[in-house]
């Protein structure tokens, strides 16, 4: 009865096979991670870096002859001598008055385009009248229009409107609503239970109330999503706003580093102001990303399946 355990004792055990597939898939994946993750660290580098001295150390890691300067001057903290002194900008750039101009246009179209681009996906997808489908189809095909050729007529309807340089010239194209927000809505809705609504029928609720009450408290996932995602893309937009929104008044961030940028009484640019600048600029949107991220991710999975 002894002699089995002896047997199996003396057996040499099996080497653990090494998992080349696996590691082979970490490596590839720490490697795009840090090339990813490489420019965000060179805009901190340069950012925290003299401008006069970048040129010297242009191939450094580090931040070359460290200085905290580059974001004084953004914020408006340091004088004119200061930032020449440090190779900056002579030019000055109003941080918070363009902070609080693409905050209030990021929010106005973000709370405009979800609001009616949710009516319009409940009724392509609950309510029945005729040639529905149709319409839709015809509505989807704006998705294969390049937004470029709507900007000319969209920019010469604003001027005869006189809004230029106004908060709602900025924002009126995009108010309303968008084929993608439309669509990516329409999908969500047409899997949800068409019993909550029967029900609400019998009970005497109409078309609108079963949109307030019903619809969008269970929509709640794609909504914020959608709202996220074009919260970020207003809050990017350079082109249009650089269009119609030159005035200081209403000038967003996006469009203020570019004439940040351009002051160059040295011939060449603050880039230190100017990775600060952008750091600050996209600070909120990777903090929003990060708190909501996995939000994105599940209901955009979770509305392709349905």
């Amino acid at each position: 009865m002894m002699a089995a355990p002896t047997a199996l004792a003396g057996r040499p055990r099996q080497a653990r096979a090494i998992p080349w597939g696996r590691i082979a898939g970490w490596t590839v994946l720490v490697l795009v991670m840090a090339a990813t993750l490489f420019p965000f660290y060179w805009m901190l580098r340069t950012s925290f870096s003299n401008t006069r001295s970048l040129a010297a150390g242009a191939t450094d890691l580090l931040p070359v002859d460290f200085t905290f300067g580059a974001y004084r001057r953004v914020l408006g903290l340091s004088t004119t001598a200061e930032a020449v002194a440090e190779g900056g900008s002579s030019g000055t750039v109003n941080f918070w008055l363009f902070l609080r101009n693409s905050i209030v246009v990021a929010t106005t179209v973000t709370v405009g385009q979800v609001f009616f681009s949710a009516m319009a996906a409940y009724a392509f997808a609950r309510l029945r009248w005729p040639g529905r489908d149709v319409v839709f189809m015809l509505f989807l095909t704006a998705l294969m229009v390049p937004p470029i050729f709507t900007t000319l007529p969209n920019f010469v309807l604003i001027k005869e409107l006189g809004l230029l340089n106004t908060y709602l010239g900025i924002v009126l194209p995009h108010l309303l609503m968008t084929p993608f927000a439309v669509f990516f809505l329409r999908q969500f809705f047409l899997g949800v239970n068409a019993g909550l609504e029967e029900a609400a029928r019998i009970d005497g609720a109409g078309h609108v109330r079963i949109f307030f009450r019903i619809i969008l408290p269970v929509s709640k996932g794609p909504i914020t999503t959608l709202a996220i995602l074009t919260y970020i893309t207003s809050w990017n937009d350079y082109f249009w706003p650089l269009l119609v929104g030159k005035d200081e008044s209403v000038r967003v961030l996006t469009v203020a580093l570019g004439i940040f940028r351009s002051q160059t009484p040295q011939g060449s640019p603050d880039w230190a102001g100017l990775m600060a600048a952008t750091l600050f600029a996209a600070l909120p949107m990777i903090i929003l990303f990060a708190v909501l991220g996995r939000r994105i991710i599940d209901s955009i999975g979770y509305t392709g399946v349905k």
